[in-house]
């Protein structure tokens, strides 16, 4: 056990203790290896293809979360040349409500490109990372899980271990070469891969951000977090930033026939390439009486009752939804279009939007006040409509 008044001492580039470490994990591996729809049989070789695949959907999710994806993926296009074929609306669509969505994108272009070079992914981390979308942890991942060469890919499970296992004192957004280091030193020449996801099992079942179970961990005799008696402690917290709170407002128009009027956002940026109502920009000076002037066309805009909120990494958001009925559909703005009801569930929607959209059709259905109406010289004016959202 290590002496808790060294726990602080700073991660070797080679640690002897690493042989010992390897053997008692990969033991506990074999034992205890949780089964994902991704990952190869015990002495098994993985197919590249859908460790990637799995690596991708994984990023900023969880397993439960991506499971269904990945089954989607796999059952779509069973392999990269599929997947390569396809037109890039599909991928979107089918990685909607996923979130990041710039990741979808960089899936096809990377399925491309590995086609492109004869449809066998790289072994090396270098060559991995040359391809669109892939960076230093997912390159690593591929490289140890599918090639299995001596790589250590580090993710939130593996840093989270690491820096308890060190006891190290900066947070991890600030410790991120010496984990590295860290882990590579611990990393064994065989089974890389299977130590890696080994760590990445152990990170998600037993050394939890909250009451970590250091008796049941293959790691507790070297862990200086343990040894100090408050594992919980490590890592350390950053002081968390406030989020800015932005707002904004949606047009949800409803045509007799049941279609809505949508638009694409932009390729880059948040959300990028994802299907959304018509509707303002964000902003933390947001003022909603302001919000006809983006209005799509004059209509008997109503302010629904309620918000759709949402939480991103950097910011807060808050969505004030306007609704029209109407008896028929006129011409779409451009850069917008209309989806017909029974087409709504297969557009490529952001969570965000796809909870914008389910209130303001919600609100319709609701709401039988008033009957449909023909596009007229109305737009919405904030406060002085007669239905407000909830502050």
């Amino acid at each position: 056990m290590i002496d808790p008044m060294k726990a602080n001492a700073e991660p070797l580039k080679s640690d002897r203790r690493s042989p010992e470490v390897a053997r008692r994990v990969l033991q506990w591996f074999d034992r205890h290896r949780r089964s994902l729809p991704w990952r190869a049989a015990s002495g098994q070789r993985a197919d590249p293809y859908l460790v990637w695949l799995s690596e991708i959907l994984l990023q900023q999710t969880n397993v439960p979360t991506a499971t269904p994806y990945f089954e989607k993926f796999r059952t779509l296009w069973p392999r990269v040349e599929n997947l390569a074929d396809a037109p890039l609306d599909d991928v979107m669509r089918a990685f909607s409500g996923l979130g990041y969505y710039s990741r979808a994108r960089n899936l096809h272009a990377c399925a491309k490109e590995v086609v492109r070079r004869g449809g066998v992914f790289p072994a090396s981390e270098a060559e991995l990372r040359a391809l669109p979308g892939i960076g230093a942890y997912t390159a690593a991942a591929i490289a140890a899980i599918a090639f299995d060469r001596k790589a250590s890919p580090v993710d939130g499970n593996i840093a989270r271990i690491v820096a308890r296992l060190y006891a190290i004192e900066e947070p991890i957004a600030r410790a991120r070469a010496k984990i590295a280091a860290a882990a590579a030193a611990l990393t064994p020449t065989e089974r890389s891969g299977d130590f890696a996801q080994a760590l990445m099992d152990i990170g998600s079942t037993i050394c939890t951000p909250r009451s970590p179970n250091c008796l049941a961990c293959p790691m507790q005799f070297i862990c200086a977090a343990a040894a100090s008696g408050d594992p919980q402690a490590y890592p350390r917290k950053l002081a968390r930033k406030e989020r800015p709170a932005r707002r904004g407002a949606a047009f949800f128009a409803e045509a007799v026939d049941g279609g809505v009027l949508l638009r694409t956002r932009p390729l880059n940026g948040l959300l990028g390439s994802t299907v959304e109502l018509p509707g303002t920009a964000w902003s933390v000076d947001f003022a909603l009486e302001e919000a006809g002037a983006a209005a799509p066309f004059s209509a008997p805009w109503r302010l629904t009752p309620g918000t759709v909120d949402q939480i991103f990494t950097h910011f807060s958001l808050r969505l004030s939804v306007y609704a029209a009925r109407l008896l028929e559909r006129p011409p779409a703005p451009e850069g917008c279009f209309w989806v017909g009801r029974k087409a709504l569930d297969d557009v490529a929607f952001s969570s965000l939007m796809r909870k914008a959209v389910m209130h303001g059709r919600s609100f319709m259905e609701q709401d039988q006040s008033g009957p449909a109406a023909k596009p007229v010289n109305r737009r919405p004016n904030g406060p002085s409509t007669k239905r407000r959202s909830s502050p």
